[in-house]
């Protein structure tokens, strides 16, 4: 047999995308590069590896059996790789990553130092809401997920991070407006994340348990824009602590005291329980599993 792992790592996108367009796209080749490699591989095989239906690509039985042992070598040979750079402590591939949109605030801290000992590592990170992490976790298109809920109906393995905190906080007049009459809190517009994102999750639990009444409710997409808008007084909001901490230490958020707060989750790096980690990621979590203690400590001070 004369394939290349080249041809492999091509008809695993194929068989993943079910698409030789979209296979060419995600690898960044041309369409006629892909079928040509395709083409080239099927020859060392009797069976057909696809088939074109109705101008539609379809994988064979064959070819998903062929695609499983295809995966094993390819990943084998990633091993190899790995730990002969091991000898040279110099390790290349890529990580890819989907954290929630507040976790934009932590991941850094624990990529900065293992990305600056090993530049041969390429990071691809997908900052988006916690239902779309999950999703890319379930089809298995990245090697980890950073949520501070677990997924519900996906078997994870995990590494908790660090503690996660959400306070009601409103700009420096809203708070002083409180302090002095505590009942005005209910004439406060409330601001959410959108649906499918995590805090908005916690926010609508903490509402439910504690009967917490809100006159109206502004609904936007991401924490920094949820953390503009308290700051501009339009309203009150459940953010993380870890995401205002500069606005706290100058003074423009305040944390307004409400019974049932805060909330108290833990970050963690989940990745899909049956996966078999590629050796970069598998080094990451033995990177994170020895310094994330000391980089909690000299990266994050919790309330």
């Amino acid at each position: 047999m004369n394939y290349t792992i080249s041809q492999l790592k091509i008809f695993l996108k194929v068989v993943e995308y079910e698409s030789i367009t979209k296979a060419a796209e995600a690898l960044h080749l041309t369409q006629p590069a892909v079928s040509i490699q395709l083409k080239n591989l099927q020859k060392d095989f009797k069976f057909p590896l696809t088939e074109i239906i109705n101008k539609k690509l379809y994988v064979t039985d064959f070819g998903r059996e062929m695609a499983v042992a295809f995966d094993n070598i390819v990943n084998e040979l990633e091993t190899i790789k790995y730990k002969s750079a091991g000898y040279s402590t110099t390790y290349t591939g890529k990580l890819k990553i989907a954290i929630v949109s507040t976790g934009k605030y932590i991941m850094p801290f624990y990529l900065a130092s293992f990305l600056n000992q090993h530049p041969g590592i390429d990071l691809l990170m997908d900052v988006t809401n916690k239902s779309k992490v999950i999703s890319s976790l379930e089809k298995n298109e990245i090697d980890f997920a950073l949520v501070s809920i677990l997924p519900e109906n996906i078997k994870v393995e995990e590494l908790p991070l660090l503690e996660n905190q959400l306070y009601m906080v409103g700009n420096k007049e809203i708070f002083e407006e409180l302090t002095k009459n505590r009942r005005s809190l209910d004439s406060k517009p409330f601001i959410f994340r959108e649906p499918g994102s995590g805090t908005r999750q916690m926010m609508e639990k903490f509402i439910s348990k504690n009967k917490f009444h809100t006159k109206k409710k502004i609904e936007l997409t991401s924490n920094e824009a949820v953390k503009q808008a308290v700051l501009a007084g339009i309203g009150i909001s459940i953010m993380p602590l870890i995401g205002i901490k500069s606005e706290m230490a100058s003074g423009k958020l305040k944390i307004i005291e409400t019974k049932g707060l805060p909330i108290n989750t833990q970050w963690r790096l989940v990745w899909l329980k049956e996966k078999k980690l590629s050796p970069i990621a598998q080094y990451f979590i033995d990177y994170l599993k020895k310094e994330k203690d000391k980089i909690n400590k000299e990266a994050f001070s919790i309330r």
